[in-house]
């Protein structure tokens, strides 16, 4: 199997205590799941590699952070993540 991350943070779980409650609309539940799904972004790109580039600036040249390897993708894996 592979790895996967266990999401605790108070601002996911209150969106899935909104998502779950029986008088959530469907217009209310898509922009919620929308909402998670960012949220979600942000915790599982976490420790993803940088590399250090040089960029020329408008004040110079500087070293910068940028994503190391192959572009990302992020897909979900159930149909109600699409919305």
């Amino acid at each position: 199997m592979g790895k996967f991350t266990v999401l605790n943070h108070p601002l996911i779980q209150h969106k899935l205590t909104l998502i779950r409650d029986k008088h959530a609309g469907t217009k209310e539940f898509r922009e919620i799941a929308n909402e998670i799904a960012e949220l979600m972004v942000y915790e599982i790109t976490r420790d993803l590699p940088l590399e250090s580039i040089e960029i020329e600036t408008p004040m110079g040249k500087t070293i910068q952070k940028q994503l190391a390897g192959k572009k990302l993708a992020v897909v979900p894996i159930l149909r109600a993540g699409l919305g």
